[in-house]
This record gives structure tokens, C-alpha cells and sequence, in this order.
């Protein structure tokens, strides 16, 4: 028995982790899941929802954590240290209690292995063990401490989402900006987990981390805060990876998502498409690991700090649009990733994420065609989200009594600075009623066509700070305060074939293949549902393009039309030896043939000479 003790080790209980949903979807995914080994991914960028829930759960378990005032110095950085502490010391406490269960209660032991891989030596210990009848507790409890850990406590900053402050109109130094206050909250707390940074590179947010010890490794090669980057190609991999090693900054996780089948804003890539990106990260994941390593030692040796022998690890997962357990074991054994993101079906898991009633049942009962790409984004990108949402319906009822915009409390995403160097958000009542006054002032000079366009594109814009934060007060029974605005929701595209509610333990052996949540209806593989919305993507771009056609555009869509066909032609060789999908090869290969003679149909728009 104490081999089988020896033998073990404490690496990750489970092959998935839920990703980051919204600002307030995953809120407080810790403390529901990671006593089962679940990792999970919360939103830092809004102070104002953390300190709320945090409030909330110091009631609800009878904490010591007190207010922090906006009056306070540098409270949005306290307030995001005091919510990831208080979630830390609540998931510990959760966690300790979870294992005197299991250690006493076979029957509730029992259902926890059944959440586990198949694949997992933990779970064939565990198994093992309980099939005994001597010494069973005893020997259950010996090997729950040397095997068993919470899942992940993870973090996620938008890195463009920094905007600047002020006080008394003056500008704060860049340390105050929005993203970087949310790192510094993350560095001070006593978590060691990992930040994930997404929406591309920030240079000056990359280069304040330098200033925490814990983004560091120790003399043990043991780094307490580690960097996950969330990346759509290679190339955007290896650029960022090696500017944070110049700095002496590893990243331990390169997170790769679809560029279009994913929730909330979709990067996408030019034509690339999932399959042949991941096939890239295979082959050249040594390549990262090498140049990043020698960059990096350089870098901690000027500092004076503790220098790696070897290269530390580097983990590689995905996530975006799986919904099968082949698929899901086709991009751990095929792509040979650590880990695989399952983001949008767990907003039918109430165990699991926050979202309130009204918008859980709206998902359940949405089709296909009710998932969009829309402009509502402040940002300015795509943004999946889904038709009849409560914020949609107020917004409707406000135009119609001729109203455009929100009052927009928390200016977050107060970015532009068209009309004031403090920022305005363009989907704010200020904003919008500046741009139609400039709309209508030139509407003689438009064709009732070109002024509808126009006008949609002011107006199209919802209050993303807001909106997307609602459901967990909502669900929670915390006051909202402030304009009435609904709620904004963003899942990916492919949880139209997710269709009921179900608990935890069931979406987990859904993953694992141990049962199956999927209707009836036809769900279409992964792979060709991104490769449907990238041939539709690149349709609606060209018929969208109202501008003179420029030679750099025209250059622009002969590449992704040239990459999806290359996309096309890998899937046709990688589907004919690989044995997944076996069942439904005949409909993969028909789908390939069928989306390149549609793609070979488009017509790239000449330059006018």
C-alpha cells in the first residue's frame, strides 16, 4: 500500500477546466467546484462585483472580511486581494470538509470517483481501496491527503480593458490604470495559481509585472503566480512568450481558443482554423520552450535572481466549441494538450456557474439560429451573444420612446477618446447622443440605407459592464442599484445543442464519456461547425464591405481564403487516419468537400483601376 502512496502524484485531478464567462459567470466557480478537483477561471477587471460577493459569502459563512470603502487608497486593488483571499480561505475550508466526507461516507466517495477521469490513477486508487474491507477508512484517508487538491483558484484580465483614471481631474499614474490595479490585486494576494491574460499583448501591463517577486520562480524552480496567455495562433505564442522572458517572465500555459467559435469577444484569426493551429503547437512546442528559456535565464541572471537549470514547464490547452467526450479525447491524445476548456455548457450547470433563472431557461430553449456574432461590444469586436436577452428587450422599449444609451456607472470600457481624454464609452448615453446629432446633421447626404447602417452601428452598443454582471446579483438576491438595464449574455455558438439543465456530477461523466446530456438532434463535429463559421465569416465581410476596395484588403481576404482551403485539405488527411470520428467520417468528409466548393464559389472584389 505504501507504494501505491509513493507512486502518486499531486498533478491535476481532472483533463478540463471551466474558463473565464463574462465578468461575473464563473464570479465564484472556485468556491462552488475546486473541492473536487475542478479548476476555474474568475473575472478581476470589475471591483465593484468582487467587493459585492464578497460581502455576500462573509455573511453567508460568517467570515471576518470588512468593506473596503472607494474611498480608500488604491481600493480597487484591496478589494480584488480581499475576494481572492476570502475565496481561497472558503475553497480550503470546503475542500478539508470534502475529504472528512469521502473518507467516512463509501456512498459519497463513491460519487466523487465516478466524477473522475477514466484514465486517472487516482481514480483506480481510490477504486481499489474501496473494493477492500480491512483498515477502508483508515487507508482511504491516507491516500485522500497524499493525492487529493483543490482545483485552481485562476484569474483573467482583459489586457486592453486598462483604462485610464482620475481623481479631482487630474490622470493617476499608470499603476491606477483598470487592468493594472486588477494584476497588482492578484500579486497581492496570498493565492498561488495562475493569471490569465487575454485580448493580445499589453507591453506596459507585461512590464509591471516585473515588479512582483511571485511572477518569479524560487530557488526550488517554483513560481506562486504563473502566467497562462490566452492565444488564437503560434506566432502571437512565440512574440509574447519571448517579450515577458526578456523580462525574465515564463509562461506556464499557452491557452489556445478558437478565434470564432467561443463565448464573448471572438479574435479571429485569418482563416486559421483550430485543427492546423493545434497541429503547430505540436510540432513546434519545443521551439517556444527553448527560446523562451534561453531569453529568460539571460534576463534572470542581469536581475540577480534565481536561475532555472533546465526549462520549467510549459502546459498547452484548448478550449472552444467542444461538446463530446471523442472530441474531447481526441485533443488531449491527438494534440497531446494538458488540459481542455468546457466553457458555455456549464451555464446549465447551477452547481457550478452563476446565472439567474430567466437567462438559464433563454439559453435552454434557444436553437442554432438564435446564437449570433453581434456588434454590441463597446470594444469594437464580435461578440457572441444570444437573441431575446432581458437587456436586448429594455433596449428595444427605450428606442422606441426615442432613448439611445446607457447611463454607464462603472466606465470600464470608457476607452474612447473622441470627445474627452478621460474616455467615454461609446455605449453610453453621452457617446451616442453626441454621434447621432452628428448623424442626422448629415442624413440629406445619405441614402436612407446608408443612414439606417449608420445609425445602427451608434446604437447597436450595450452596456457590457453592467449587463454582464446582473445575472450573479440577480441569482444571488444582491441589490442592483442604478438604470434598469437587463442582462447580457455571451456563450459560445455551440451551446445551441446543449438543451437542459443538469448537475455537476452529469456534465462531468458527460466529458468523460461515462453518459451523455446531448439531445437527439444533430450535432455537427467541432471542427466543421468552426469551419462552417469561418466560411460564413468570410462571406459576410466581403458583402459587408461598403469602402473602396484597397489592394492591402483585397491582399487580406486572398490569405484567409487561402488558409481555410489549407485548413480544409488537413482536416481531409487527418480525418482519414485518425480513429476518432470513425461514425461519423462519411458526413465529416461530405461537409470538407461541400464548404470548399462554397468557399472556391466566393469572388475576392478587384481593385478599381
Amino acid at each position: 500500500m505504501k507504494e501505491l502512496f509513493e507512486n502518486m502524484t499531486t498533478k491535476p485531478l481532472h483533463n478540463f477546466h471551466i474558463p473565464v464567462m463574462g465578468l461575473a459567470y464563473t464570479i465564484d466557480s472556485p468556491i462552488r467546484v475546486a473541492q473536487y478537483g475542478i479548476s476555474s477561471v474568475i473575472s478581476i477587471i470589475d471591483d465593484e462585483i468582487l467587493e459585492k460577493m464578497k460581502n455576500f459569502y462573509n455573511l453567508k459563512f460568517n467570515l471576518n472580511y470588512f468593506g473596503i470603502s472607494t474611498k480608500t487608497e488604491d481600493y480597487r486593488a484591496k478589494r480584488i486581494t480581499a475576494y481572492l483571499d476570502m475565496v481561497d480561505d472558503i475553497v480550503n475550508e470546503k475542500f478539508e470538509s470534502f475529504k472528512q466526507e469521502i473518507s467516512k461516507n463509501k456512498e459519497s466517495l463513491k460519487d466523487f470517483v465516478a466524477m473522475l477521469p477514466n484514465t486517472s490513477e487516482v481514480k483506480a486508487g481510490l477504486q481499489n481501496l474501496i473494493s477492500q474491507k480491512e483498515n477502508w477508512s483508515f487507508a482511504i484517508k491516507n491516500f485522500i491527503e497524499s493525492n487529493l487538491k483543490p482545483g485552481n483558484i485562476d484569474v483573467n484580465i482583459m489586457t486592453k480593458v486598462d483604462k485610464d483614471n482620475y481623481k479631482n481631474k487630474e490622470q493617476l499614474p499608470v499603476m491606477y490604470n483598470d487592468a493594472h490595479a486588477s494584476l497588482r490585486g492578484f500579486a497581492n494576494s496570498k493565492l498561488s495559481s495562475s493569471m490569465v491574460l487575454s485580448a493580445g499583448m499589453n507591453p506596459r501591463l507585461y512590464s509591471y509585472m516585473e515588479e512582483f517577486e511571485d511572477f518569479f520562480p524560487n530557488e526550488n524552480g517554483v513560481i506562486k503566480k504563473k502566467i497562462i496567455l490566452k492565444v488564437s495562433d503560434f506566432r502571437s505564442a512565440m512574440i509574447q512568450g519571448n517579450f515577458l522572458a526578456k523580462k525574465g517572465l515564463w509562461v506556464s500555459e499557452y491557452r489556445i481558443e478558437s478565434g470564432l467559435n467561443c463565448g464573448g469577444h471572438a479574435f479571429a484569426t485569418e482563416g486559421m482554423l483550430l485543427g492546423p493551429i493545434m497541429e503547430e503547437f505540436k510540432q513546434k512546442k519545443n521551439d517556444l520552450i527553448q527560446s523562451a528559456h534561453t531569453l529568460m535565464i539571460s534576463a534572470l541572471e542581469q536581475k540577480g535572481k534565481y536561475v532555472p537549470e533546465k526549462p520549467l514547464e510549459m502546459k498547452i490547452t484548448v478550449q472552444g466549441g467542444v461538446g463530446t467526450s471523442e472530441e474531447h479525447d481526441f485533443l488531449l491524445k491527438n494534440y497531446q494538450v494538458d488540459s481542455v476548456g468546457w466553457g458555455s455548457p456549464f451555464l446549465l450547470v447551477p452547481e457550478a456557474t452563476s446565472v439567474d433563472a430567466q437567462t438559464r431557461n433563454l439559453l435552454l430553449q434557444s436553437k442554432q439560429q438564435d446564437f449570433y456574432l453581434s456588434n454590441i461590444s463597446p470594444l469594437g469586436v464580435p461578440f457572441n451573444t444570444v437573441k431575446g436577452t432581458s437587456n436586448e428587450l429594455l433596449k428595444y422599449q427605450k428606442e422606441a420612446e426615442g432613448k439611445y444609451g446607457s447611463s454607464c456607472p462603472k466606465k470600464l470600457l470608457a476607452l474612447s477618446k473622441e470627445y474627452s481624454p478621460e474616455g467615454t464609452c461609446t455605449a453610453s448615453k453621452k457617446y451616442q447622443d453626441i454621434k447621432l446629432k452628428e448623424l442626422y446633421a448629415e442624413q440629406d447626404a445619405l441614402t436612407a440605407k446608408e443612414f439606417d447602417r449608420k445609425k445602427s452601428e451608434i446604437t447597436d452598443k450595450a452596456c457590457l459592464c453592467v449587463g454582464l454582471v446582473n445575472a450573479a446579483y440577480m441569482e444571488q438576491d444582491i441589490e442592483i442599484k442604478g438604470e434598469k438595464q437587463g442582462v447580457v449574455i455571451c456563450p459560445g455558438p455551440n451551446i445551441a445543442f446543449f438543451d437542459k439543465e443538469v448537475s455537476l456530477a452529469e456534465m462531468v461523466k458527460h466529458i468523460y464519456g461515462n453518459t451523455n446530456i446531448l439531445s437527439e438532434n444533430f450535432r455537427p463535429n467541432m471542427f466543421i461547425n468552426e469551419l462552417k463559421m469561418y466560411v460564413d465569416y468570410f462571406k459576410n465581410e466581403i458583402t459587408a464591405s461598403s469602402a473602396q476596395i484597397t489592394h492591402s484588403q483585397t491582399k487580406k481576404w486572398n490569405a484567409f481564403k487561402k488558409n481555410i482551403l489549407e485548413g480544409i485539405e488537413y482536416y481531409h488527411d487527418l480525418f482519414k487516419t485518425s480513429p476518432f470520428f470513425r461514425n461519423g467520417l462519411s458526413d465529416i468528409s461530405m461537409k470538407l468537400q461541400s464548404y470548399k466548393l462554397e468557399l472556391a464559389a466566393v469572388e475576392i472584389p478587384q481593385v478599381e483601376k
